[in-house]
């Protein structure tokens, strides 16, 4: 019987992105293999503090040295203390954000790549984050067995920028959980109004870290034309504190869009779907995504969603949202004033929307990663 190392530590520590990926695409797992021993790997944790496994074929093996600390053995001291020393003897072992740490010659191993950002646009980009992942995640696919990434646009950037062959790459597409549903009822609207004190005003939607790449300064000088322009709508950005977020504050300042603009840091799990339902549109124009569930969150919860014509984005949308030059602020004024206008662009948006998340579920996304743990130990 084999068996398989996962490194479960983003689900541990990340509420976002990464950590919601990791935790849901585990989860389904499960459902779908009851026979591999999965190890699952956790730094930065103790067994008291874990939550429950997700089937009997699973365990945890966590440590209690933070990733901060993982990285500078591995990757700066440059200490080849082997991860299966955590894990035991494993057959395979898949590291599931960016980095793959020093693993035993005779184990098999996968990195999954969730983005190029920090090559694509660099500018958005912590610059100590940007030296180390510009050092670790190309030695990472080179070391690798083989490479995940989240998206076909991914797999191109992984090929262009690092010359890794086509056959290395497999694209594993996320799905979006039940739980994003359109929620109808509007005393939970008015609840979730209180809650976060975002007022009575229809609202656009963000979802996501505060940081540059989400692009929020054109969105807030975009909300600053539409006032002028006598539409009644505020801002609400759902998303924790990341960097780089000066040019942000600076740009609510210039507009004088204090009072429209709502920074509601991390929004609760069991919120967001109320956000989504309760907003007049989702607004995604981010620089570059390597996947962006905050199109498929909306689309689930029966609102309009914008998004940028970049990277990832337009495989993710399909025919679902009106796609924008993510640089282009008038562009992305004329997609809100036609959402808001047109109740029709809406009802069509809401329900194409309905149907493009049908692609994306994550017993189709466990089903295929178990295929590719099959094809790999099986070379």
């Amino acid at each position: 019987m084999a068996s398989i190392a996962i490194d479960y530590t983003p689900a541990y520590e990340q509420g976002g992105g990464i950590g919601r990926l990791t935790r849901d695409l585990i989860a389904a797992l499960a459902q779908q293999d009851t026979q591999t021993q999965y190890r699952l790997f956790v730094a930065g944790a103790t067994r008291n503090t874990l939550p429950a496994l997700p089937a009997p074929n699973f365990s945890w093996h966590p440590i209690p040295l933070s990733p901060t600390w993982l990285a500078r053995l591995w990757h700066r001291a440059n200490i080849p203390l082997p991860v299966n020393w955590f894990t035991g003897k494993v057959d395979l072992y898949h590291a599931t954000d960016f980095v793959l740490p020093p693993v035993s010659a005779s184990i098999k191993t996968i990195v999954t790549v969730h983005d190029l950002s920090f090559v694509r646009v660099p500018q958005t980009a912590s610059p100590t984050l940007k030296a180390y992942l510009d050092k670790v995640v190309p030695d990472s696919i080179l070391r690798a067995t083989h490479v995940i990434a989240d998206s076909q646009a991914t797999k191109n950037d992984i090929i262009a920028l690092y010359g890794t062959a086509p056959e290395k790459i497999t694209v594993l597409l996320s799905g979006i959980d039940a739980r994003f549903r359109r929620v109808a009822d509007e005393h939970l609207h008015a609840a979730i109004r209180q809650k976060y004190q975002i007022g009575t005003a229809p609202y656009l939607l963000c979802v996501g870290t505060v940081q540059p790449r989400k692009n929020y300064s054109r969105v807030i000088q975009a909300l600053a034309q539409l006032r002028a322009q006598n539409y009644d709508v505020s801002l609400v950005i759902a998303g924790g504190k990341g960097w780089l977020e000066d040019e942000m504050y600076q740009t609510i300042a210039r507009t004088a869009m204090h009072d429209h603009v709502h920074l509601i840091g991390f929004a609760d799990d069991a919120d967001l779907p109320i956000l989504y339902s309760a907003a007049a549109c989702v607004v995604f124009p981010s620089l570059y995504e390597g996947f962006g569930f905050p199109v498929l969150e909306g689309m689930a919860c029966g609102t309009p969603v914008i998004t940028a014509n970049v990277s990832s984005l337009p495989e993710v949308a399909g025919d679902a949202a009106l796609l924008i030059n993510p640089l282009d602020i008038d562009e992305l004024v004329a997609a809100l004033q036609r959402i808001l206008d047109d109740s029709n662009l809406r009802e069509s948006l809401i329900q194409r929307g309905y149907r493009q998340i049908q692609r994306f579920t994550w017993a189709d996304s466990a089903k295929h990663l178990h295929q590719i743990y099959q094809i790999i130990l099986q070379q």
